[in-house]
């Protein structure tokens, strides 16, 4: 008789879908992932971008991050993981591997603001620049929490 009450952590999915994914801890952090990432990528295209090699590695970084963040909340939004631990497994690796290449970019961001502070442009480009190594960090910051939360669920 006591078999036939199941407890109610069992009953709940692993993984959540539509709404709740913003509800979630790991995978609430999606959103500002992206909001984070899409603001790296628009500053850096809006400076003049007189270091291309450090840049674009920032810019490349920053789009093809979004872009897959975007695919993955679509893909939770709509419950297409059809609750597979594999997912969880996916969702670390990816964003364990997304925080190490951000921090490289976010480095590589600094060293342009610091190399475009005594360059000949406008004070506008070091403050885009400046704004832009922020977020960079921001976002590494929340990648980084991402994959240890979803990795210690």
């Amino acid at each position: 008789m006591a078999s036939a009450c199941i407890p109610a952590a069992q009953t709940q999915p692993a993984l959540p879908s539509g709404p709740a994914v913003f509800k979630t801890i790991p995978y609430a952090f999606i959103l500002p992932e992206i909001l984070c990432g899409t603001l790296v990528w628009i500053l850096v295209a809006a400076t003049s971008v007189s270091f291309p090699l450090l840049q674009g590695w920032v810019m490349y970084v920053s789009l093809s991050s979004c872009l897959i963040s975007l695919l993955l909340l679509i893909t939770y939004i709509f419950g297409f993981h059809k609750n597979s631990e594999n997912w969880k497994v996916l969702d670390s690796l990816y964003h364990g591997a997304t925080a190490i290449l951000y921090m490289s970019a976010a480095v590589l961001q600094a060293n342009a603001t610091i190399r475009s502070e005594a360059g000949p442009h406008s004070p506008l480009y070091y403050q885009l620049n400046s704004a832009a190594s922020f977020f960079a960090f921001i976002t590494t910051f929340l990648y980084i929490l991402h994959a240890f939360s979803i990795y210690y669920q």
